[in-house]
């Protein structure tokens, strides 16, 4: 079984996979980045092991990217967001998915990003193609695209 960490390498890529690069992770991070932000909602979406997604998200608590805020005291239950660290990943997570959408969905991407304000797409360089603003993580709305597909019950 590979390891995690890339020892001995000088290398800001190496260190990035040691975090994004485990499995699941990047897929915990679209759910939260498409608003979904609560244990349960994450793991329905994903359809991924409570263990497992409990590993995951103490990993991204630990390395800063993400947060968990209590929103209801009784029974206690939390919700996971996003910090400066976690918004920065989001060019990341976008690009990702362009390359997707490009080379496999040949149906049309399944999820479309629009700018919240003028209700435009987001180029390559994530900058809205109606108005021209440079786009952020929390400038977009989420919608399913074309290539969708119906939830299975």
């Amino acid at each position: 079984m590979l390891g995690r960490l890339y020892e001995g390498q000088n290398c800001s890529v190496a260190k990035t996979l040691e975090l994004v690069g485990e499995r699941w992770t990047v897929l915990i991070l679209r759910e939260v980045y498409f608003g979904h932000r609560k244990f349960d909602e994450i793991a329905a979406g994903l359809g991924i092991a409570r263990n497992v997604l409990t590993q995951r998200l103490q990993r991204l608590q630990e390395e800063g990217v993400l947060t968990k805020v209590a929103y209801q005291e009784r029974p206690q239950r939390f919700e996971y967001r996003l910090t400066d660290k976690g918004l920065d990943l989001w060019p990341v997570m976008v690009t990702l998915m362009q390359f997707g959408d490009r080379y496999y969905a040949p149906d049309g991407p399944p999820i479309v990003l629009t700018h919240r304000d003028c209700g435009g797409t987001l180029d390559a360089h994530r900058t809205c193609t109606t108005c021209g603003a440079k786009l952020s993580a929390t400038d977009v709305r989420v919608h399913a695209g074309p290539g969708a597909q119906p939830q299975a019950a």
